[in-house]
């Protein structure tokens, strides 16, 4: 498996991260230790998740995702083997949430034990916490470094202005955000390129896009607004059914064809040849879709394809 940089943290993964957005939901514990197990003796070793999946769904209190994980780290005894990844920050109960020196180690401490580790390698500001310093949250982060718990600090759905804040805010006792997880895919570039791109190339700041096939809309089974109704992440992938992102499918139809491929191992292989982006963040609810996901490290674009994907997402 050829590893990829994460950015200048020192960290080195394989070209695609597991998103652990689907365990203890639409992938059940059995499905999810299946899932797992056949990732990392695929030869892939990152792993990403939150401590707030599936807080935000009806009957779940937030950490069934890390639980899952934790459990199977535990069971399978492959701690040694994963680069574990995952967030903080967003409301866990009531005086839990942000990123202040008060609430981001507890709220590590919990992601901890959910866990079922003595350390995490890199863990992310989920979102940016408008209501505390900068400062006081790199320092927050630098106190979880120093302490061993953390490898890597990191940020999630920052913009440009707010990662270049944090940069400006680097210094003695102060972490350094080495990696960034943002919205990025085929079908929504706009949030990612320009500024926020540039910024991360220029101070060699690690990407994992998440969304990276649009909620599954770039797998291409959902042809049109009703394809979306009753669906699990029909919510999510709403916002990208328009015309212009239709349209992309028949391209993507087209350069699949052309290499006897899925539509998502073509918007995979496109990911992985954006200079910027060290890994995109997939996940899958069956050894089948997996499987699928994985081949799309092996699939080499042509410049042919690229112009055409590039046109038809510009």
């Amino acid at each position: 498996m050829q590893m990829r940089k994460l950015g200048g943290t020192g960290v080195a993964i394989a070209p695609l991260v597991l998103g652990g957005n689907v365990f203890g939901w639409t992938a059940d514990r059995e499905t999810s230790f299946a899932i797992l197990d056949a990732f990392l003796e695929a030869g892939f070793n990152a792993i990403d998740t939150a401590d707030f999946y599936m807080r935000h769904l009806p009957g779940f209190e937030g950490g069934e995702s890390e639980t899952v994980i934790g459990e199977w780290l535990k069971d399978r005894g492959v701690r040694d083997k994963v680069v574990l990844i995952t967030k903080g920050g967003l409301p866990m109960g009531e005086g839990m949430e942000g990123l202040s020196r008060d609430y981001l180690p507890r709220a590590c401490e919990a992601s901890l034990r959910r866990l079922q580790t003595d350390h995490i390698d890199v863990y992310m500001a989920h979102q940016p916490d408008v209501n505390t310093p900068i400062a006081e949250t790199l320092e927050a982060f630098q106190a979880l470094i120093d302490a061993g718990k953390v490898g890597h600090a990191a940020a999630s759905n920052y913009s440009a202005e707010q990662l270049r804040e944090a940069v400006a805010a680097e210094g003695p006792g102060r972490a350094r955000y080495g990696v960034l997880e943002q919205h990025y895919n085929l079908a929504a570039r706009e949030e990612f390129e320009g500024p926020l791109e540039d910024l991360c190339l220029a101070e060699n700041i690690g990407t994992i896009p998440y969304f990276s096939l649009a909620g599954g809309f770039l797998t291409g089974k959902y042809r049109s607004k009703d394809d979306a109704e009753g669906r699990a992440r029909g919510g999510t992938v709403q916002r990208y059914l328009t015309p212009r992102n239709f349209a992309l499918l028949d391209v993507l139809d087209t350069v699949a064809a052309r290499h006897d491929a899925t539509l998502a191992q073509v918007s995979l292989a496109w990911l992985l040849t954006r200079k910027s982006v060290s890994a995109p963040i997939v996940s899958a609810t069956s050894l089948g879709q997996l499987g699928d996901i994985l081949k799309s490290v092996e699939l080499k674009l042509t410049a042919e394809d690229l112009a055409q994907l590039d046109a038809a997402s510009a």
